[in-house]
């Protein structure tokens, strides 16, 4: 089975899949080596760790296609990938998903943001038409070469025009041709209640840590029918919070021995970027 097909039976299962956020090669490698199933490249993500700045649509589409990339060819698991709006209108989205696709995605997000998008647990989001939205997927789903290549459809209306606005929209992109749905930033546990309810599609449930969104478990938004429990940014906060735990150690200290409760090994992070394999690789080709 290709990783698109299984990524489409995981979200069809619904039985709320844990899919973590990757920034880079090397944390969709430890999100793999953890046996999580499929892997979120994320726009946050990229923009945090790679510019340091906030998710404010300063990521392009050739970054995120360059980052995709190098996951796809660092991982075997299935990918979810963030393309924001589009990066423009219907006809820059036909160009993404075509970049974003040879570059190997197994699923494209998009948004319904007016540009430039900001993160969806930020204040002062602004929505396009809902027509507008329309063609965009209308021309995400002709762009695509391959019919299993999933294209996932995020509103983030709720925050602009309330929950049933986002509940119509969604209905309306799933009418349209997206192959799973996402309502952002719903704000109560009812809402996260009554959307398995509402809508025909497999969708996703997007856990920020700190965001707006009450916090479910996994297992809880399996049973409700979500297919995809997101955290996009669990592995880069958790990164970030190392980095400083460590550093504040060496700062003050003035060094660090090999501590596992501070840094991995030197022989784990060897293991983690595949030397061992480099390292037969080589004797093979031995002259």
């Amino acid at each position: 089975m290709t990783s698109r097909k299984t990524l489409r039976t995981l979200a069809e299962a619904r039985r709320g899949v844990l899919v973590p956020g990757a920034f880079n090669a090397l944390s969709a490698r430890v999100i793999e080596d953890l046996d999580f199933e499929a892997i979120y490249v994320t726009g946050a993500g990229v923009t945090n760790m790679w510019f340091g700045l906030p998710d404010q649509a300063f990521m392009g589409l050739h970054e995120i296609a360059d980052h995709t990339a190098r996951i796809r060819d660092a991982v075997q698991l299935p990918l979810i990938v963030d393309a924001d709006t589009g990066f423009g209108n219907a006809l820059n989205v036909r160009h993404a998903v075509r970049v974003l696709e040879r570059a190997g995605a197994d699923c494209i997000q998009l948004e319904d943001q007016v540009s430039p998008k900001r993160c969806g647990h930020f204040s002062g989001k602004e929505v396009i038409d809902t027509a507008e939205m329309l063609g965009k997927i209308k021309a995400a789903v002709d762009a695509r070469h391959d019919p299993d290549l999933l294209i996932m459809a995020r509103t983030d209306a709720a925050a602009v025009h309330g929950f049933e606005a986002a509940v119509e929209r969604a209905q309306q992109f799933s009418e349209a041709g997206a192959d799973i749905l996402f309502v952002e930033a719903v704000t109560t546990a009812d809402e996260i209640r009554a959307l398995p309810r509402r809508l025909d599609r497999p969708q996703l449930m997007n856990m920020v840590i700190g965001g707006k969104t009450p916090i479910f478990s996994a297992e809880e938004l399996g049973g409700l029918g979500y297919g995809i429990v997101l955290y996009a940014n669990a592995a880069l906060q958790g990164a970030v919070a190392g980095m400083q735990k460590a550093l504040t150690v060496l700062r003050d200290t003035r060094r660090i021995d090999e501590d596992p409760a501070l840094v991995v090994s030197f022989a784990e992070r060897q293991r983690l970027v595949g030397k061992p394999a480099l390292d037969a690789l080589e004797k093979k080709y031995e002259a």
